[in-house]
């Protein structure tokens, strides 16, 4: 159903937030990332937990959370985490890859809201299915499309930013666009959980 949805938050509670991989929603997810999402759909590699977010059983937006990128200078930084201690314990945190709400939701403050409920969900999910907590949640906003408001909003903290220059650029030149990074800790003494100590 894909009739404009206009209205304010609290006349589309209660949200229902329901982890989709491996049940029967999990391709359909996938066909409303690659269709409406601008970085289409990627298979995630390793640990990974989707998300389809419904009010009366009608889908409003989908989220991805995947294994984290190996390198990330600012994050790295913030935790205060050497590149030994990085390798030990990078699969403590979890990187939205993925948050689309569907084009026709047109809701103030529901992105918000779902990066708030959604960071709760997802830590009591990771461990039941992979037996391991996470600490960290972290995502990266492509400034040229986004202004990254919804996560201010959701008290994620602004890290800064990349470079541009991706991973194998020799040339030291901005061929990619300009991304902000964001990191959400999960627990007061998130440093120490996760070795930076």
């Amino acid at each position: 159903n894909d009739s404009l949805l206009q209205t304010k938050l609290k006349n589309i509670l209660p949200i229902t937030i329901s982890q989709v991989r491996r049940t029967s929603y999990d391709k359909y997810l996938n066909g409303l990332i690659s269709q409406y999402h601008y970085l289409g759909y990627k298979q995630p590699v390793g640990e990974h937990l989707k998300y389809i977010a419904f009010t009366q059983n009608r889908p409003i937006a989908c989220l991805i959370f995947s294994s984290s990128a190996w390198h990330l200078s600012s994050r790295d930084r913030f935790i205060g985490w050497s590149s030994e201690v990085r390798k030990n314990n990078i699969h403590l945190l979890a990187y939205q890859s993925r948050f689309l709400i569907l084009p026709w939701v047109k809701v103030p403050y529901l992105a918000s809201y779902l990066l708030s409920r959604c960071s709760r969900i997802v830590v009591s999910d990771w461990q039941q299915i992979y037996n391991h907590p996470i600490y960290w949640l972290e995502s990266i906003v492509d400034t040229e499309y986004f202004e990254g408001t919804c996560y201010q909003a959701a008290n994620w903290q602004f890290l800064g930013n990349t470079t541009g220059r991706g991973l194998n650029n020799r040339a030291n030149k901005v061929t990619k666009s300009i991304k902000s990074v964001y990191g959400y800790p999960l627990v007061k003494n998130f440093r120490k959980m996760l070795g930076a100590v």
